[in-house]
C-alpha cells in the first residue's frame, strides 16, 4: 500500500494516486477485511470514447471521454461529467472513487461514477455542447 507522506512538493499530485493512498490509509486503520480492500480499491468498470461532433462552421472534431464506475455494490452508480480541456482518466477514476465513498458516508442506495470530456467548453457554442454530449451518452449506450 503506498502513502501520501512520500510525496513531495515538487512532483505533480496524480489524483487517482492520491485517492487510493487515502484510501489504502483508511482500509489499514480500519483493518479493513483484504477481500473487500481488493474489491473497492479499483474501479469496476472504465470506458473510454472517441466522439466525433459537427461544429458550428461544419468541421467535425473528435473528442475522448471517460467514464468510470467506481461501484455499484449499494445501487446503480451516480455521477456527473467534467467537461475541461486538462480532464484526464485517473481524475475522473478519483472523482467516480470519491462519489461511491459520499454516498456510502450519507447512506444513499447508490455507487460512484463519473465522466469526463476532453474539450473547452468555454470556446464552444450551446449546439456543440448539446451535440457533443448526446453523442458522448450514445456511445456510452451503445
Amino acid at each position: 500500500m503506498s502513502s501520501l507522506s512520500t510525496l513531495t512538493l515538487e512532483q505533480e499530485i496524480n489524483p487517482w494516486e492520491a485517492q487510493a493512498a487515502r484510501f489504502d490509509l483508511a482500509a489499514q486503520k480500519l483493518n479493513l477485511d483484504e477481500g473487500v480492500w481488493k474489491i473497492m480499491r479499483y474501479p469496476s468498470r472504465e470506458i473510454i470514447v472517441h466522439i466525433p461532433v459537427a461544429m458550428d462552421n461544419g468541421k467535425i472534431e473528435v473528442f475522448t471521454g471517460f467514464r468510470v464506475q467506481h461501484s455499484i455494490a449499494r445501487g446503480p452508480a451516480k455521477g456527473g461529467v467534467r467537461y475541461a480541456p486538462d480532464v484526464t482518466l485517473d481524475e475522473v477514476r478519483a472523482l467516480a472513487s470519491w462519489m461511491t465513498w459520499k454516498c456510502a458516508v450519507v447512506n444513499i442506495p447508490f455507487g460512484g461514477a463519473k465522466g469526463g470530456i476532453i474539450c473547452d467548453p468555454k470556446k464552444m457554442s450551446n449546439s456543440e455542447l448539446e451535440r457533443l454530449t448526446r453523442r458522448y451518452t450514445a456511445e456510452l449506450v451503445e
